[in-house]
């Protein structure tokens, strides 16, 4: 995979979680993903989903996962020039911590958002504009606490389209949305 640093995207979280279960593996410790999961939540409250592999409802701090089936839809991912600062989105005293909590039946109903989105939108004005830009052709959303937006197509030809018009001073990419990682699959093959 080529993740851009500080895009939001997961990519250090998923690289930890694929030496842990590489290494159960190789090593034939046969831990229950569930242990590895524990040991991961140590190095990263989004590691435990990626050690999973399967796309889920996280809650707690990222360790209680509920699976989940969603629409695997093809992904414009825009790639702002821009590396965030979890830790200053997340110490800026107007970021909202008072929203409701929402279920995993309202999120799949459309409810809910990023409340890290505004914030980091007003620290980095390359965000907002990519919000803008890519928001013309459907709805555009941050990643995390940024700095990558995306948007979702239903066919790989209509992700390509807009991407063919992305502005040449900035960088993206298409991708297929899945519920399933690729690690879960290979190892599923041994």
């Amino acid at each position: 995979k080529h993740l851009p640093m500080g895009g939001g995207l997961g990519g250090g979280s998923s690289d930890a979680a694929t030496v842990l279960v590489a290494l159960n593996q190789l090593w034939e410790t046969n831990l229950p993903l569930e242990q590895l999961a524990k040991m991961g939540l140590q190095l990263g409250a989004d590691v435990p989903v990626f050690i999973h592999g399967h796309a889920a409802w996280a809650e707690g701090v990222g360790e209680i996962l509920e699976p989940v089936e969603l629409p695997e839809p093809w992904y414009l991912v825009l790639i702002p020039p821009v590396e965030v600062s979890t830790a200053e989105i997340f110490s800026d005293p107007q970021l909202t911590r008072d929203c409701r909590a929402i279920k995993i039946r309202d999120f799949l109903a459309g409810d809910g958002g990023n409340v890290c989105q505004p914030v980091a939108s007003r620290h980095y004005p390359e965000i907002a504009q990519a919000l803008t830009w890519l928001g013309q052709f459907a709805e555009a959303k941050m990643t995390g606490t940024g700095s990558c937006i995306f948007a979702a197509f239903d066919t790989e030809a209509q992700a390509q389209a807009v991407y063919q018009q992305l502005p040449t001073e900035w960088n993206g990419f298409v991708a297929k949305g899945s519920n399933r990682s690729a690690l879960q699959r290979r190892l599923a093959e041994f």
